[in-house]
């Protein structure tokens, strides 16, 4: 099982997500308030080891790529989030997203949590 992320974790996987693949050098140029490239190689290096990450050596260089796609990722980052802040009630969680920012939320948005719902509604009623 793959261990949480920290902020600066967190931060280094965006980097490597949005590039695709990585060096550390690479991440530093990308990261604002980067710390050394020392550093950056230690956090890559624990990223390796939390099973986030996996690496090629090309040359000299040590090339990082995730071993989770980004969506994958994305949802068990989001199913901790909802247990750990929500008591694991999805509606809350999306209660919670929604409360405030509604005036952020496009009708396009809107139609799609819709139609999310009803599918899940349908997938629910077909294991009934």
């Amino acid at each position: 099982m793959e261990e949480k992320l920290t902020k600066r974790e967190s931060e280094l996987m965006d980097v490597i997500y949005k590039l695709g693949e990585a060096s550390a050098a690479d991440v530093e140029t990308q990261l604002p308030n980067a710390p050394s490239n020392a550093a950056i190689r230690t956090l890559l290096g624990i990223l390796v080891d939390k099973g986030h990450l996996k690496f090629e050596k090309r040359g000299r260089r040590f090339i990082y790529k995730p071993t989770v796609a980004r969506q994958k990722a994305g949802r068990s980052a989001l199913s901790d989030a909802v247990t750990t802040f929500f008591d694991g009630s999805l509606s809350q969680a999306v209660a919670g997203l929604l409360s405030g920012k509604s005036d952020k939320i496009s009708i396009h948005e809107l139609n799609e949590l819709e139609q999310l719902i009803a599918d899940a509604k349908r997938r629910e009623e077909g294991n009934k």
